[in-house]
């Protein structure tokens, strides 16, 4: 499938509170990125993960960038309105011998694990042993609970050069493994749906924190599955506590405070490298940022 030529970015937040000050430092760089190549930027809703979402964080999300002068170029895109789409997807994996039924629980997979003496790292995600993959005798009579990514047994390390981070590799079969598309709740796994919204939305490059930055080789293995466009990605600093971990919703993040819209702005540009605003309205900070942006380009 031939590159779409325009660019186009997107600022994807999944509402699971109000937007932190690491959640503006992305928004504002794929907000600049898109400008200072005179393209479109995007808001897409990353709802798909119901449980975890926060009734009205969505639009309290949106008001906040707006607030910040970042106002999405076309109507805003809301991943739980897109199930249909993602199971179109998921069957055409099927189809085409990429994805397979799953009965395994995470005890089962840990019990897998330490019986071939490995261990999962702390704070990372067990590697799937192929336990129910179709060459190891699938199912075997348990019933399904997820669905996973086939990980062709000749698929090489996954090389890209991501625009900030430089050159990268991943050995997506040995360091991650056959990958969830359906989870066993039967909602949407984010690598999934992630890839299929940004091919409906033509999406050109992905500007985004760099803990996301390991995600993209199993979403360019996606891509290739599916036959989509793989964009270009940039992923930038992030935003870290006093504790020296990743400023998250997860760890207590404190909502950003925008009575002063630009001095959160200025705040989130100095995380980029970018020089203080001088200007005293927010619309011309952003566009000396722009301008800046564009020229380190």
């Amino acid at each position: 499938m031939p590159a779409p030529r325009s660019y186009r970015g997107r600022f994807a937040p999944s509402p699971t509170g109000p937007l932190h000050a690491g959640s503006l430092v992305a928004a504002l760089a794929s907000w600049l990125d898109a400008r200072a190549h005179g393209g479109t930027w995007l808001v897409r809703i990353e709802d798909v993960d119901t449980p975890r979402c926060v009734p009205g964080a969505a639009e309290h999300i949106l008001a906040q960038l707006a607030s910040c002068g970042l106002v999405s170029d076309e109507p805003v895109l809301w991943q739980s309105q897109r199930c249909g789409h993602y199971q179109a997807a998921l069957d055409q994996l099927v189809q085409a011998g990429r994805a397979y039924p799953c009965g395994c629980s995470r005890s089962d997979i840990e019990r897998a694990l330490l019986a071939r003496g490995l261990n999962r790292e702390r704070h990372h995600s067990a590697v799937y042993p192929g336990t129910c993959r179709p060459d190891q005798g699938g199912l075997q009579g348990r019933p399904a609970r997820a669905w996973r990514f086939l990980i062709a047994p000749e698929q090489a390390p996954v090389h890209w050069t991501d625009l900030a981070l430089g050159a990268q590799v991943q050995d997506v079969a040995r360091e991650v493994g056959d990958f969830i598309l359906k989870r066993a709740d039967g909602l949407w796994a984010y690598q999934l749906a992630v890839v299929v919204d940004d091919a409906a939305q033509g999406i050109t490059h992905v500007v985004r924190g760099a803990d996301l930055s390991d995600n993209t080789p199993r979403q360019m293995l996606l891509q290739q599955a599916l036959g989509v466009h793989t964009p270009q990605y940039r992923h930038t600093p992030l935003v870290l506590g006093e504790n020296g971990e990743k400023l998250s919703k997860q760890n207590g993040a404190r909502a950003l405070d925008l009575g002063t819209p630009l001095a959160a702005l200025n705040a989130a540009a100095a995380c980029l490298g970018l020089t203080p605003a001088p200007a005293h309205d927010t619309p011309s900070a952003l566009r000396a940022w722009t301008d800046e942006w564009a020229a380190r380009s």
